[in-house]
């Protein structure tokens, strides 16, 4: 296992590189990140040279690279064009999109794995055919539709909730967010967990633990269950990245404050060290979870063992 784990770290260190380089690559050349510092107006020559050459953007990309990889090896990511660190961004942003990620992948393995397991233990029935449909329709409606209709009706006609959140974001009011947030993940949870369910039913080791007169209850725990979650966990261990570069839409409908809110007012600037920092945190992020899926992978089937 020692061995493995160091070797996937090893492996990580290219990949890293790699992404982070088309990263840097993509939002360094598609503008002029100091024509955006000014805006509309047109910048005064000289000031302009000045703030490249202090941004070190008179250099080549490849050089401009190295410099940006050899200031966060430092712990320094930049600073933000209206004077702020980046780092300083980041301690404010990630706390509040890493609550929301885990009520979003609470929810999704709670409602999506036990919604999915009834669907597969009752294939072919009508419960079993309701899940489907409803599942197909969550996944068509787009998250800016149901965000606005959720907080429509939770926030605005019943008054349940606040339609936007607090500059705290507390746990309960992320409750709703979370929901949207997670609406589509579920619905691919549940509907790859009633798969995979219904294809383990039928399985030797099922059948063998039924014949034992086992009960039905640790059938399903302990056996059926187990194994069957594999491809969940797989899923849910890419998609935590994803809800983290991907609460865009979620945090603009909510007014919430975190990554996906950043990078969109980076974007929205041209503000590239915010960007290629924040996207950089969760190319990390990415890498750490599917090492993390894979370590689980050993714990669901003891027949996996890695060398």
């Amino acid at each position: 296992m020692g061995r493995y784990v160091i070797r996937r770290l090893l492996q990580m260190i290219p990949v890293f590189i790699g992404t982070t380089l088309l990263i840097f690559l993509m939002v360094y050349a598609l503008g002029d990140p100091v024509a955006a510092l000014f805006g509309d107006k047109a910048p005064d020559p000289a000031t302009a040279a000045r703030i490249r050459e202090e941004l070190h953007l008179d250099e080549p990309l490849w050089k401009q690279y190295l410099l940006y990889m050899g200031s966060i090896f430092q712990g320094d990511f930049g600073t933000a064009f209206n004077g702020q660190q980046v780092t300083e961004l980041m301690a404010a942003a990630f706390p509040v999109t890493l609550r929301l990620t885990v009520i979003a992948i609470l929810i999704e393995i709670v409602v999506g794995v036990t919604l999915g397991v009834v669907s597969g233990l009752k294939r072919g029935r009508p419960l079993d055919t309701g899940l489907l449909v409803l599942t197909l329709v969550v996944i068509s409606v787009p998250t800016f539709v149901s965000g606005y209709l959720l907080q429509y009706l939770f926030g605005v006609k019943w008054g349940w909730i606040n339609p936007s959140v607090s500059s705290e974001a507390r746990f309960d009011e992320l409750l709703l967010p979370g929901v949207v947030l997670a609406l589509v993940s579920l619905a691919y949870v549940t509907r790859l967990s009633r798969t995979s369910i219904a294809e383990n039913t039928r399985a030797d080791y099922v059948r063998t633990a039924v014949a034992k007169g086992l009960p039905r209850r640790r059938v399903i725990t302990r056996h059926l269950l187990r194994n069957s979650l594999i491809p969940v966990v797989t899923f849910i261990g890419a998609d935590i990245g994803a809800l983290m570069g991907g609460a865009i839409v979620t945090e603009r409908i909510f007014n919430i404050h975190g990554v996906g809110y950043q990078l969109y007012q980076g974007i929205l600037r041209n503000n590239s060290p915010t960007v290629v920092g924040f996207v950089t945190i969760l190319v990390i992020v990415f890498l750490v979870a599917n090492l993390l899926v894979d370590l689980l992978y050993a714990v669901l089937d003891p027949r996996i063992r890695y060398a």
